[in-house]
């Protein structure tokens, strides 16, 4: 399943420390964020919990750049 969600964050490079971020996250099979069209598509692993997988991608997110915010 893949789901695509806005975020919010002050630079490419941030944006890029949240991919790196989102990806780690277990439950997650793939991720991509954009800072041009402020989107991040997450695909998700077979049978994961999208709620569940979200708010601990949101956690990571907020660990590497504390100021960026993903609308879940």
């Amino acid at each position: 399943m893949k789901k695509s969600y806005k975020i919010d964050v002050d630079c490419a490079a941030c944006a890029e420390k949240m991919e790196v971020a989102a990806k780690e996250t277990e439950g997650v099979k793939d991720a991509t964020v954009s800072y041009m069209t402020l989107k991040m598509k997450v695909e998700f692993e077979d049978g994961a919990d999208v709620d569940t997988v979200m708010k601990n991608v949101r956690e990571n997110c907020k660990k590497v750049e504390d100021d960026c915010e993903v609308f879940i």
